[in-house]
């Protein structure tokens, strides 16, 4: 039989238990209906719906290691304003209350189910939050390897008067700004803006130290 005190020393003596390894298990946890799992997620790439007062956007991209090879195991969330600016509140993000306003304000999409490794949100073209700042999305990105979540920021290639005027953007190296910046192209009718995330390399996408 165990001597107790002898366990509660030698747990006593062990520290804090180090961070694991990332997943990919949001796959699982989630982003399950994209994955095809047998349950529900919270959230999805549906940022907007059809509804939602705005310009329609898709925004679309890929995730690359630094052999610019694209990564299939990351996931993005994203959060943004709507076309005014405006954030949506926790209670109007859940599907049932954003069908109201069209609005969730939040997405979650992993890019291992596109045969291009594709990661896409289907939403409006945010507007500026404040006076000085650009229209702008926020990113987290999670994938395996990571220890820590990445957190970058999209800026939108047609807003350059707006960008030129964004403190965040403006305290980016001129030569890298550019890793920050969507572009717009027209689709079939549809706007997209492509939005392509390089975790290191020549091209590094700048990301933030929150």
């Amino acid at each position: 039989m165990t001597d107790p005190t002898l366990m509660s020393a030698q747990q006593a003596s062990f520290g804090q238990t180090p961070s694991q390894t990332v997943g990919p298990y949001f796959a699982y946890g989630l982003t399950a209906e994209q994955y095809r799992y047998g349950f529900d997620q919270v959230f999805d790439s549906t940022v907007a719906y059809d509804h939602a007062p705005g310009e329609h956007i898709r925004l679309e991209g890929r995730v690359f290691d630094g052999d610019g090879v694209p990564i299939g195991d990351a996931m993005l969330e994203i959060q943004q304003a709507d076309a005014h600016g405006r954030h949506a509140a926790p209670a109007e993000a859940p599907r049932a209350a954003a069908r109201i306003s069209g609005f969730r304000g939040f997405g979650r999409c992993g890019t291992g189910t596109d045969p291009d490794l594709r990661w896409h949100f289907d939403t409006v073209k945010p507007g500026a939050i404040a006076p000085g700042e650009a229209p702008r999305i926020d990113v987290i990105l999670t994938m395996r390897g990571m220890l820590l979540h990445a957190f970058t920021r999209i800026y939108f290639d047609d807003e350059a008067e707006a960008n030129a005027q964004d403190a965040v953007l403006q305290s980016v190296p001129a030569d890298r700004r550019d890793t920050l910046i969507a572009r717009r192209v027209d689709a079939g009718g549809r706007t997209v803006y492509r939005f392509d995330i390089h975790m290191q390399g020549l091209q590094e996408t700048v990301f933030f130290d929150v």
